[in-house]
């Protein structure tokens, strides 16, 4: 999210996943911290995600795993520990992939307006459809957090620009396409399931953000629903 300087106002404000839902996104991984033997509150679960033998109890290769998971998605502490964050993310990844390619199922995102992008904040999904015909996605994003919330209701797109960098945070935003202020949605060099989320743009890997670019013009529907995990 970026404020947006045009005209001498400012404005403040499964394509992607039949690929595994654990693919790396760009982030340098932070340096490994070390592990803890402590058990955690979701320590089945965590193990069953990880492909773990099943048993409930901390071991060394357990927190390994954990870890590793940890910081490839900028979870922090990432020492291996078996809590919410952690489990909440790839709680999340379970329900993203359950979606397959059906994102409207409960037809929450208009089938009235054309070619729309739909973002459902509650399972951080986003896709481009026309009528009832998928174009593109669904895809994971990562929406605004906790007092930064992404915006719900329909909009439109009004300003596009591909090598935006916001004068807020003086943070790239490549293929930004704004939508409601100074929410947008484009690229992110992170995890899309890095907590605890953005200041309120959707964020996107680069590849899905070239291709809304694409497929995306000024005028077109954007329509956001739902509410995000933590918010």
């Amino acid at each position: 999210m970026g404020d947006i300087r045009r005209r001498g106002a400012v404005v403040l404000g499964i394509t992607g996943l039949v690929v595994p839902l654990t693919l790396a996104l760009g982030a340098a991984p932070a340096q490994a911290a070390s592990c803890t033997t402590q058990t955690g509150p979701y320590q089945k679960q965590v193990e069953k995600f990880l492909g773990r033998p099943v048993d409930g109890k901390q071991s060394a290769a357990d927190c390994k795993a954990t870890q590793a998971f940890q910081t490839k998605h900028g979870i922090t502490p990432n020492i291996g520990y078996a809590g919410p964050i952690t489990w909440g993310v790839m709680d999340l990844m379970n329900k993203q992939k359950a979606v397959g390619t059906n994102p409207n199922k409960a037809g929450k995102c208009p089938t009235n307006k054309g070619r729309i992008a739909c973002v459902n904040l509650t399972l951080q999904l986003s896709w481009i459809q026309d009528g009832s015909k998928l174009v593109y996605g669904p895809v994971p994003v990562r929406t605004g957090r906790d007092g930064y919330e992404t915006r719900t209701g329909l909009k439109k797109i009004y300003w596009r620009h591909i090598d935006h960098v916001s004068s807020i945070y003086d943070v790239p935003m490549p293929y930004s396409q704004f939508f409601d202020g100074g929410q947008a949605f484009h690229s992110v060099g992170l995890s899309m399931w890095n907590p605890p989320g953005s200041h309120g743009c959707v964020n996107m890997t680069t590849t899905t953000a070239k291709k809304y670019w694409s497929l995306l013009k000024n005028g077109d529907d954007v329509f956001v629903y739902g509410r995000k995990p933590g918010t």
